[in-house]
């Protein structure tokens, strides 16, 4: 099957969707990325989305909804006219949507019981509609029935992909939110063990934005940072935050460490007269501690870091990472020929396949389900695409 993928994570910059060439069954899967494309929003899409994080109202969420599905479905039919492709020619569509907010810490409701979270837009059966294509979605939700976390999910595509019959490797994403996924050597799906590690490229996003009164929206390769220096007793208290002491299975978001947070972490730099650059440098050395420092719970030695997403862009963060994890020797997943801003896309091309097959792709051990479960909901297609009417 020819599989499209469409994601937007954390750091809500745009939509990524992947065509992906899948065949196989269960856990012998033959996956080829054909291409990829990046939608990026429209600033005040950006805006309006990233307010409804922090606490919109519903009549913007119902809205908003929608609009992010019609924004996905567009993209979809872009990237397969880009890569010489029609509709005709793509069986689904998996699409992980747009987080809006996750809520994986359980609350006690009287007369039910504890109840886990988690909300992303991007309304399946407005891509189904406009594509013409079977869309699966809301891949959380059914991990967090069963009693999971409902994240992190790419861990089952890493060890498709990934794994390794001599060595152990560590997989590790830098998105808006950082996270590992650990693949023991020649290991069974059974003992992938993963989780989020703390915030990544959210916050230092959200620094800059800060420090610029929002002239820049990220640091670019890492050139502000790389003019600054780490400094060790601002780092130490970004360091105490509970999060990073908590045991998995854990995720996280910007319920944790959205907006909130990087406003509290840029007024206690201001208030210490920290430049914006050493404020950005200790930021990242803060980030790749809490990637280092989280091999405290995995139950083996690591051989080899493959590191994706886009913070591999970040130069300056890259060589905090990797003096972090010395001597562990450190690849990008483009070394081995994945483009690693497309891999999340591609994992939900994967995910939508496994579930058309009702193949189980959670995993209890990384996510705390009580049990594998198939995951997504299904929307069948149409014959033909039916453009929204003018």
């Amino acid at each position: 099957m020819k599989c499209l993928g469409l994601m937007s994570g954390t750091s809500v910059d745009g939509v990524d969707c992947a065509i992906v060439q899948v065949s196989g069954s269960g856990q012998n899967l033959r996956i080829k990325l054909l291409g990829h494309q990046i939608s990026p929003y429209r600033p005040s899409l950006r805006r309006r989305i990233l307010l409804a994080t922090e606490g919109g109202m519903v009549a913007d969420l119902c809205h908003l909804n929608v609009l992010v599905g019609e924004i996905f479905a567009q993209a979809a039919l872009r990237t397969i006219r880009r890569l010489g492709f029609s509709p005709k020619n793509i069986t689904l569509i998996g699409s992980h949507g747009q987080t809006i907010c996750h809520q994986p810490r359980p609350i006690r409701e009287p007369g039910v019981g504890l109840i886990r979270s988690s909300l992303q837009i991007g309304d399946p059966s407005v891509i189904a509609e406009r594509t013409g294509i079977t869309t699966i979605a809301d891949f959380r939700a059914r991990d967090l029935a069963a009693g999971g976390e409902g994240a992190p999910l790419t861990p089952y595509v890493h060890y498709l992909m990934f794994r390794n019959r001599d060595r152990s490797r560590l997989i590790v994403n830098l998105g808006g939110i950082a996270n590992v996924t650990y693949l023991p050597a020649d290991g069974t799906l059974e003992e992938v063990l993963a989780f989020d590690t703390g915030p990544c490229n959210m916050l230092l996003d959200a620094l800059v934005h800060h420090a610029t009164e929002g002239k820049l929206v990220m640091d670019r390769e890492g050139r502000l940072a790389r003019r600054g220096t780490s400094l060790p007793r601002f780092l130490s208290g970004l360091m105490n935050h509970s999060f990073l002491r908590r045991k998995p299975p854990k995720s996280t978001g910007r319920e944790e460490f959205g907006g909130a947070f990087a406003a509290q972490v840029f007024q206690d730099a201001k208030k210490q007269n920290m430049s914006t650059q050493d404020l950005l440098a200790t930021s990242c050395e803060f980030i790749a501690l809490t990637i280092a420092k989280a091999r405290r719970w995995l139950p083996g030695e690591v051989d080899e870091v493959l590191v994706g997403g886009g913070g591999v862009r970040n130069r300056t963060f890259m060589k905090h990472l990797a003096q972090a994890l010395y001597p562990i020797p450190m690849r990008t997943m483009a070394e081995l020929g994945i483009d690693s801003k497309a891999f999340e896309a591609l994992a939900f091309a994967v995910l939508a396949y496994q579930t058309f097959h009702r193949i189980e792709a959670n995993l209890p051990a990384v996510t705390g389900a009580r049990y594998p479960v198939v995951l997504g909901t299904m929307v069948p297609g149409r014959s033909s695409p039916r453009p929204l009417s003018h």
